[in-house]
């Protein structure tokens, strides 16, 4: 079985999800078509070598329909032989995205591969697929399939996380990454130039270093209106002994909508000799769980916890964790499960302050974890995201030092 190399990670800057948002005039594939020209720039690579492209992306309506993964391809100029695949797992798409480009390498299938991720919330809002799943309340309360923030705050309920928790998670998640931001951390983002404004876009638009405790205190409940409508009865007649489910998430304490897209460049070890430089990590594992479904954004924990023990590990062994931030309370779950300290927890903040692009995310996550441990001279990390349903899936990397 080949190894499978990380020869490069890239992202756009995370944008807000506005019609006034940096990335907002941009069509999702005129953004991947960016992305394809720094890749090649970057590392002098021959588009010719690539063998397969893999995109993860959530809402595949409008502009992001039609398996963008291709269309992006073909917009970008790109030989028509490359075949793409577009990839639905959810919030997971794109970390899933990078395992699939993985896989044709460890099968001997490809020698070359893309992976990453696209969403597009500006100009395809969530949702906007009209998926039965997510709007027919007997199929939700026969399958237990709920919204993403009805779970979190089914989370916080059952492990007696508090509001005051879910908020100090925000706030360090909004510190973090404005120091980061700051520091310049974040060297995998690349300038996107936006034609319609004549504009380079390369900082991320959604941290709000001037959060304040008081600021995330004083906004309402975001979900009590979801769990009135029937979530917080489905959750209860599971589990009686919740008869109350505490609504604790708030627009400040969830994840921001933003748009964004990442590309990661895979190859044996033979691609070096093409490229002229060595590949930064290599890819030593990667799985995917589905856990309790009430729970709906647990699955990276739990995809952590197996992926650990399928490898005789423990979190002392692991540099850095870059864990996806699916609302504040599944940050609190995995720290409190996998007993991660802070010094190693998405140290460069999460997705709260820094936004999430859903079907890009999972890519933008590894670019990022690679980011710090390249500065920081670490070499094991683990990526991991969770899905709707209680899906999860997490990737262990060892940086080429």
């Amino acid at each position: 079985m080949s190894q499978v190399y990380i020869y490069d990670a890239i992202r756009s800057a995370r944008t807000r999800a506005k019609p006034d948002g940096g990335l907002a005039s941009l069509t999702p594939v005129q953004l991947m078509a960016g992305l394809y020209e720094h890749i090649k720039t970057r590392n002098t690579l021959d588009p010719q070598l690539v063998e397969e492209v893999a995109l993860g992306c959530v809402t595949q309506a409008g502009e992001q329909a039609a398996n963008i993964a291709k269309t992006s391809l073909m917009a970008a100029g790109w030989p028509q032989f490359i075949p793409g695949i577009t990839v639905h797992r959810f919030c997971s798409s794109g970390l899933d995205a990078v395992n699939i480009a993985a896989m044709k390498i460890w099968a001997n299938q490809a020698k070359v591969t893309l992976g990453g991720g696209i969403e597009m919330m500006s100009r395809v809002p969530m949702l906007s697929d009209k998926a039965t799943a997510f709007t027919d309340p007997e199929f939700a309360a026969k399958h237990h399939f709920l919204l993403m923030g009805s779970g979190a705050d089914f989370i916080a309920t059952r492990y007696g996380f508090s509001r005051e928790a879910l908020d100090e998670v925000a706030f360090k998640s909004q510190q973090n990454a404005a120091a980061a931001q700051a520091q310049g951390r974040f060297t995998s983002i690349v300038p996107i130039f936006d034609s319609v404004n004549s504009r380079c876009v390369d900082q991320d638009e959604c941290i709000r270093a001037n959060t304040t405790h008081e600021s995330l205190a004083a906004m309402p409940p975001a979900f009590e209106a979801l769990g009135q409508a029937g979530a917080d009865a489905i959750q209860s007649r599971a589990y009686p002994q919740f008869q109350t489910i505490m609504h604790g998430h708030t627009a400040g304490n969830s994840p921001a909508m933003c748009d964004g897209a990442a590309l990661v460049l895979l190859g044996t070890e033979e691609l070096a000799e093409s490229l002229g430089h060595s590949p930064k990590a290599r890819i030593l594992d990667t799985l995917s769980v589905c856990d309790e479904p009430l729970e709906v954004v647990s699955g990276c924990v739990n995809a952590v916890a197996k992926l650990i023990h399928k490898h005789g590990l423990s979190t002392d062994d692991i540099d850095l964790f870059e864990i996806h931030e699916a609302f504040a309370a599944t940050s609190l779950r995995a720290q409190q499960q996998l007993q991660i300290d802070d010094d190693k927890f998405n140290v460069n903040g999460g997705c709260i302050a820094l936004g999430h692009p859903m079907g890009a995310t999972g890519a933008m996550l590894l670019g990022t974890l690679l980011d710090e441990l390249t500065l920081r001279n670490q070499t094991l990390g683990i990526v991991a995201t969770s899905g709707a349903a209680g899906t999860g899936t997490a990737m262990l990397i060892e940086r080429c030092v």
